[in-house]
């Protein structure tokens, strides 16, 4: 097996969310929150639940309310493991 393959097969297993920036104010980072719906065990009514990720933003182009994608990466500092991949919407 070439080393291509595994590049390429360990690339595809890397997470990808999309979500909306709520934080802009650090240099080259944002923070993203990511809402997601699951269905409560017991009354089976879907509840919403949400989670923040700090991103790596290098030109510093995504701002607060824009929706964005952002891909899994290596650890850049303390809290960030996540990169911004696109800019999905400007914020209106």
């Amino acid at each position: 097996m070439s080393t291509e393959n595994t590049t390429a097969a360990e690339r595809n297993l890397r997470k990808e969310r999309i979500g909306v920036v709520t934080s802009d104010k650090m240099s080259k980072s944002i923070t993203v929150t990511v809402e997601r719906r699951v269905m409560h065990a017991k009354y089976g009514k879907f509840v919403k639940r949400s989670s923040k990720f700090m991103a790596h933003d290098e030109k510093g182009e995504a701002h607060v309310g824009d929706t964005v994608r952002i891909a899994e990466t290596r650890p850049m500092s303390k809290l960030k493991r996540w990169r911004l991949v696109e800019i999905v919407e400007r914020a209106k």
